[in-house]
């Protein structure tokens, strides 16, 4: 299972007050609904993949709405991997729902405002957003590389309301065209946790924050690893240099050096793959005290510059 579907399960699965069942059902409906008209009157219909969601319908629609006529068809994908679509019919007469959710506007068209009377308590404008994610959401896996939430509407005007009222919880959330609709999407992995928070998937927020933390710790682990491996090969490029400039020194004036850069030499020829800080605990195995990683630097600088001077006077530089 995705843990889209983890997520819708869990939205599916909670228990709201009737004020929020409205403003669920109304969201739901209006992000994955559309209506039809016949002579016997207007027929709401909703189609989904997830049979958790259309569970979550009818036992919203029992609650609310006792009277109602529905009927519900399994639409078998033929093609291997695709799931069935699940076609939920409201028969009229549908009257009542239709006014209560706000699925129609003034000259009885589908309406894609959201009815502020449904949302005017919180707890109403988060089971909105519930109720939208159920319709049209999606979130992409916490382990994948990227962080992605989004909810699929049929209009543009649908996409910005819902935009307006996830900012209203600072979910940061934008909208952008497809070939679909519009989309409401989030990027923002924090962002993504608060939506979660918002919409009352607590164990699937439980989930993701746990999987964000350790793929952010393991990213953390090969950040330090490969800094780790970078300044250990800088390390040995640099000792390689050294002892091309000392291996100059001694074959034309080895005898014309003073005892600290002798001394930087051994350490260098002794430990041609270690770090100054290495060489700098070696000094005092060998010379009976540390020799700081500055002064080391300081003196090889001085090798690299008498190993050049060298090269200028010889002709070979």
């Amino acid at each position: 299972m995705s843990f889209s579907t983890d997520v819708k399960t869990e939205l599916a699965s909670l228990k709201h007050l009737d004020c929020c069942n409205k403003a669920e059902l109304s969201a739901i409906f209006h992000v994955g609904g559309s209506l039809e008209r016949s002579s016997e009157g207007t027929t709401v219909l909703f189609q989904t993949t997830n049979i958790a969601v259309v569970r979550r319908v009818i036992g919203l629609l029992k609650q609310l709405y006792p009277d109602s006529a529905y009927t519900l068809i399994d639409k078998k994908q033929a093609r291997f991997g695709k799931r069935d679509i699940f076609l939920f019919r409201i028969e009229p007469p549908a009257d009542q729902i239709l006014s209560d959710l706000s699925l129609t506007d003034t000259r009885g068209l589908f309406s894609h405002n959201i009815d502020k009377t449904l949302i005017r308590k919180e707890c109403c404008r988060k089971a909105y957003l519930a109720g939208a994610f159920l319709a049209g959401g999606s979130i992409n896996n916490p382990d994948t590389a990227t962080y992605h939430l989004e909810i699929q509407t049929f209009s543009k005007e649908e996409a910005e309301n819902l935009c307006e009222l996830a900012n209203g919880f600072g979910l940061n959330a934008k909208t952008a065209e497809n070939r679909r609709g519009s989309i409401v999407y989030v990027k923002e992995a924090e962002k993504i946790a608060d939506f979660l928070r918002v919409s009352g998937a607590t164990n699937s927020l439980f989930v993701f924050e746990d999987n964000r933390i350790k793929r952010d710790f393991k990213n953390s682990i090969n950040r330090v690893i490969n800094c780790d491996i970078a300044n250990e090969k800088k390390a040995i490029e640099a000792a390689k240099k050294q002892l091309e400039y000392i291996e100059i020194i001694e074959k034309s004036r080895p005898n014309d050096l003073p005892e600290g850069i002798k001394q930087a030499i051994f350490l260098r020829k002794k430990y041609p793959e270690s770090t100054l800080l290495e060489l700098s605990y070696a000094a005092e195995e060998h010379f009976g005290y540390r020799i700081s990683k500055s002064a080391l630097n300081h003196r090889f600088r001085a090798i690299k510059d008498f190993a050049t001077q060298i090269q200028i006077e010889e002709g070979s530089a």
